[in-house]
């Protein structure tokens, strides 16, 4: 798991934006955009994670199709367009703004929940790894790949599902894993 980047985008501030944040009502502001920007800088690190198995998927399935072995690219095609809709949607997620009319405010509260929620996302890159190995192992050994791929869909759906679910953390703020968590069972 990376680590937090919280942490790290706070201490990079420089010494006039640590001076700046002293003012009052400038404080909370900028802590919450610190909030955001590391949720950013997160969600850019899972989606490159599975850019990387996107990128090994096609690798296999290049493989696959080199070798004569035709019977399971559907199904992989319908991965790789699984895994490169769900990059897609964690790279464009909301950033947790709200504005000033709006029924719900985002509180800081609420942006670490969506943070903790988009961190639960890395399992789903080692998840999606596993069942890569077996699939590249299946197909390296001439066997047969329908069940690792079939579960490689399946994992993908359930992956973008979860995700779904991500504007709900900001309703269910102490509900975090739950709301991710149910999801993949």
């Amino acid at each position: 798991m990376v680590k937090d980047l919280r942490d790290k985008v706070e201490s990079e501030m420089s010494g006039f934006e640590g001076l700046v944040r002293k003012v009052p009502g400038y404080k909370g502001y900028k802590d919450k955009e610190l909030r955001r920007e590391a949720d950013k800088l997160l969600r850019l690190h899972v989606a490159r994670g599975f850019e990387e198995q996107l990128s090994r998927l096609n690798s296999i399935q290049l493989e696959m199709t080199n070798r004569g072995r035709l019977a399971s690219l559907v199904t992989l095609e319908r991965c790789v367009m699984k895994l490169q809709m769900l990059i897609d949607r964690i790279k464009s997620a909301s950033y947790g703004y709200s504005g000033l009319l709006d029924a719900i405010k985002v509180k800081e509260k609420e942006l670490d929940a969506l943070y903790e929620f988009d961190s639960q996302l890395e399992d789903g890159i080692v998840r999606v790894s596993s069942l890569l190995d077996e699939l590249a192992a299946a197909a390296q050994a001439e066997e047969e790949t329908a069940m690792p791929s079939g579960d490689l869909v399946a994992l993908l759906d359930e992956l973008n599902i979860a995700f779904s679910h991500r504007q709900d953390v900001l309703l269910e703020v102490e509900d975090v894993g739950e709301v991710f968590t149910e999801d993949l069972t």
